[in-house]
């Protein structure tokens, strides 16, 4: 059971907790109708999801089976075999296909939209996981535009208006992390003397620089974000304090990623570093403080 759990990578499904980002800065968390449409798009994210990562290491076993941490994954390691990984890429797919025209009962006129959307995120990442992952800047922007897509899905499915700095701060919050991450991979490849293709384009200087910059322009963007006459109105104008959180957790996993070069996988700093667990849960506490019990 844990090695589909791995072909599937459940534990990137965290990153599909984007879908719900609309729904929870909306103030609508505890409306039920809502939440059940997010739960479902999330669903619908996340199968989708699965069958890019599944297409992505059969096409990479090769490659993987020489990488010291990427061997361990199934289809590389040889504890699934490939016949089975297409069946369940099948199934994930039809799954996917049956579960979005379900939805029309309940995404109504934005129903379409929605369906785009999945769609679309499908199409590029087949793009990016045959082609475009080699192309330095494309890679990190695509995997940038995947979190901004979440975002989109969610407030499609429950046709909550989504902000223009808020799309901007996703957008730029995620290019941390794909700058992050393959700064991490730059560091692994000056370890091991092994490089790829996918690190053509790249080097740790102009990492550094890059993670600078994104780094100031998701706390301006986050600041710009709570000062916005929708956010004032729609909480109280003590929601700025929150970029306190928002510098502490960048501030951190800078630390991560330029001291102790452990961000080669951005989730693993959510999975185990306590600082950052922390500070996500003061930030989101006060949120729901502003938001349903100002």
């Amino acid at each position: 059971m844990i090695k589909y759990l791995k072909l599937l990578r459940v534990e990137q499904w965290i990153k599909n907790l984007f879908v719900f980002v609309p729904l929870f800065f909306s103030g609508n968390i505890t409306n039920f109708d809502l939440l059940a449409k997010s739960i479902f798009a999330f669903i619908i994210f996340s199968l989708a999801a699965s069958s890019i990562y599944i297409i992505n290491d059969y096409s990479d076993i090769e490659s993987d089976r020489k990488h010291p941490e990427k061997r361990r994954r199934p289809l590389a390691s040889g504890v699934i075999s490939k016949k089975t990984a297409l069946i369940i890429l099948v199934a994930l797919i039809i799954s996917c296909i049956v579960l979005v025209f379900c939805g029309a009962q309940y995404f109504h006129h934005n129903f379409w939209k929605f369906a785009t959307i999945i769609g679309f995120y499908f199409v590029m990442n087949l793009a990016y996981t045959f082609k475009l992952k080699h192309v330095a800047i494309i890679d990190v922007s695509i995997i940038s535009l995947g979190f901004v897509l979440r975002v989109l899905a969610g407030g499609y499915a429950t046709g909550i208006f989504i902000s223009q700095w808020a799309i901007l701060l996703t957008f730029v919050l995620a290019l941390v992390l794909a700058i992050g991450k393959r700064r991490g991979e730059l560091i692994n490849a000056q370890i091991s003397g092994k490089t790829r293709k996918s690190l053509d384009g790249y080097n740790v200087q102009f990492a550094d620089i890059a993670l600078s910059i994104s780094c100031t322009l998701a706390i301006v963007c986050y600041l710009m974000f709570t000062l916005s006459p929708e956010v004032q109105h729609r909480f109280h104008p003590r929601v700025f304090y929150t970029v306190i959180f928002v510098v502490f957790a960048i501030l951190r996993y800078l630390q991560q990623t330029l001291v102790y070069n452990k961000t080669e996988s951005p989730t693993k700093i959510i999975y185990r570093d306590r600082y950052i667990q922390i500070t996500l849960v003061l930030w989101v506490a006060a949120f729901l403080l502003q938001i349903y019990f100002k």
